[in-house]
Order: structure tokens, then C-alpha cells, then sequence
């Protein structure tokens, strides 16, 4: 893929408000929250769940915890020991063995003492808890996931971050393209939207309901590299970008959105888990692999900036939301 040495400058781009018409963005909302989750939520990221300790968070006003047993294996439940209330994410892992730190009560994560399981998944990139009192749809056994490069032949870093904001704000962020290049300036050149989504009923599953970008990755200033991508939004708190022509074909970002417990003013705040699996067919990738150590706390640098400013965008839309007067 030619690297493209001299971007349109900033004020010289084609304004895109027109073409990021509200009712777009707000129909490609609606079908994407009317979507099915099977009421799974994402936790975190897989590397988070060490041997040694739990993973804690509380889901949708949920206390969840979750870690690995004696065979490794991912198990978890309620975040608090049935006890008296201890945050069993607070102590340690023993021998696949959590282990309360307020009076010794040890989980293997088989019910007892009035402690029930709850349904997990890890997915080799991140881990899930199914809440169904909470989701009050259909259960299925696993999470809904868009196809993915062989983790083998990826390199991948997690981000995680917190707004003020609703799950829909988040996933109203990544369903508006236009905004890329205006508001990203520091990290995208040279945005077109080749195609939106089509106009299918909520709920109806359409195939075609993407949006496809063709958009200029800086390098540096000057440098930058020209890719076709698309934006899906699989289940109602997922949005999928995903390389389809140019350099990192097949690569993916996924976004996930997940809702915690409000402020103490009442505000609802969210998780943004963003995961990216990066793959190329260069050769030289193989380095970039076994570099990975090295590379994902710069990866994990440029989500964080990224989202610096959307999260600013998901908070500003909550807040007009609130306030009665967003457009959509």
C-alpha cells in the first residue's frame, strides 16, 4: 500500500456535516441496540485474570468477580462474599481458590455457602459475564463476536477507560465516522464515507447494515497510510471496525461498551474495553509480534488518545440527551 506523503490539511478538508445526518446515525443506533446480546457483558481484559488474583467490576449495578480455578479455567459470580458483604475481588487466588481476606471463606467457583456461579466466557482476548436478571433477553451460551484475525498471527492490546456517559453514547461515537478526521486530527487524514448503512427495520439483522470508510492512518505529520474500512455493530454494545483493502487487512478494533454503576449524583458512567487485533501479511510482521511487550503500551498510548476526545463526544451527547436537546 503506497504511503501517501502529504494529507489535506485540517482546514482544508470537505466539511462532512452534511453528510452525518442525524437520522443516519440515529437509525443505525436503533438497529444496533435492538440487536440480541444473550445478556453478555464484557469484564475485561483476558490478561487481567492473573493466576495469583481475581478480576473485579461492577456490571450494570452488578458486583461481579471472576478468576481462574485449579485447571485454569475461568469461573466467577457475585463480587461480594456471602458472608458479610467482603469484595472478594480484594483477595487472593490460592491454588485456583479465592479466598475471602475479611474471614477465610474459599470459593473454588462451584456454589457454596450461599455463593452461586455465575455463566462466564473468555474468548482469548477478553473475559465475559453473563447477567440475566440484568440483559432480560433470550440467554445463549456464548457471547456474539465478530469474526477475528488468528491470535496466533496477531498482535494484540486492550485499552479500558471509564465516561460519564450512557453504553449507547459510546456506541453513537463509533457509529459516526464523519467526525474522524475533524476531530482526530492527530491520528486520521483524509476521510470519505463510501457507504452507509442500509435502512433496515430494528431488529431485522441487516447483513448490509455497515458503514464502509476510506481513511488515511497518520504515521507521522506527513506520513500516512491510506486503508478501506467498515463499521458494524454486532450486538447492542459492540461496534467492530475492521481493515478490508490497504496495509492491516483483516485487522479489527472492537469496541465494547459496558455500564457500570452511576455517580453519586446519579449520572450513568460506562466502560469503553476497546481490543485491537492487528495483523498484516508483511514478513516483517513476525518481528512486530515477538516486539509485541514493547508495542502494546504505545498501542494502548494512541486508544487512550483517541478516546480522551471521544469520551468527551459520548459525554457531550449524554448530556444534551438529558437536557432534551440532541438532535437525534
Amino acid at each position: 500500500m503506497r504511503l501517501r506523503r502529504r494529507p489535506v490539511p485540517w482546514e482544508r478538508q470537505d466539511p462532512t456535516w452534511r453528510q452525518a445526518r442525524p437520522a443516519v446515525i440515529t437509525g443505525a443506533l436503533k438497529r444496533a441496540l435492538a440487536r440480541p446480546s444473550g445478556n453478555w457483558y464484557v469484564v475485561g481484559a483476558t490478561t487481567g485474570v492473573r493466576p495469583d488474583r481475581p478480576l473485579g467490576r461492577t456490571v450494570a449495578g452488578v458486583e461481579v468477580v471472576v478468576w481462574r480455578d485449579a485447571r485454569g479455567r475461568l469461573v466467577g459470580g457475585p463480587g461480594a462474599c456471602p458472608h458479610l458483604g467482603a469484595p472478594l475481588a480484594a483477595g487472593p487466588v490460592r491454588c485456583g481458590t479465592l479466598v475471602c481476606h475479611w474471614h477465610g471463606l474459599a470459593l473454588d467457583g462451584t456454589a457454596f455457602a450461599g455463593w452461586e456461579p455465575l455463566p462466564v466466557h473468555d474468548d482469548g482476548v477478553l473475559v465475559w459475564v453473563r447477567l440475566d436478571a440484568v440483559g432480560r433477553e433470550r440467554p445463549t451460551p456464548a457471547p456474539v463476536l465478530s469474526p477475528r484475525p488468528p491470535l496466533p498471527a496477531a498482535l494484540v492490546s486492550v485499552w479500558e477507560g471509564v465516561g460519564r456517559c450512557a453504553p449507547e453514547d459510546v456506541v453513537a461515537n463509533r457509529l459516526d465516522p464523519w467526525h474522524g478526521a475533524w476531530f482526530h486530527p492527530h491520528s486520521f487524514a483524509d476521510l470519505t464515507v463510501v457507504r452507509e448503512p442500509g435502512a433496515g427495520e430494528p431488529g431485522t439483522g441487516d447483513a448490509d447494515d455497515r458503514f464502509v470508510v476510506d481513511v488515511s492512518f497518520r504515521l507521522t505529520r506527513r506520513l500516512v497510510v491510506p486503508v478501506r474500512a467498515e463499521f458494524t455493530a454486532p450486538e447492542p454494545r459492540t461496534v467492530v471496525m475492521r481493515i478490508t483493502d490497504g496495509e492491516g487487512t483483516g485487522s479489527v478494533v472492537e469496541t465494547h461498551a459496558t455500564p457500570l454503576d452511576p455517580d453519586g449524583g446519579g449520572t450513568p458512567r460506562t466502560a469503553v474495553v476497546e481490543a485491537v487485533l492487528a495483523t498484516s501479511a508483511r514478513p516483517g510482521f513476525a518481528l512486530a509480534r515477538r516486539l509485541a511487550p514493547a508495542l502494546r503500551p504505545l498501542m494502548r498510548t494512541a486508544a487512550a488518545r483517541l478516546w480522551r476526545d471521544d469520551l468527551a463526544y459520548a459525554e457531550r451527547r449524554r448530556h444534551l440527551r438529558d437536557l432534551g436537546r440532541h438532535p437525534g
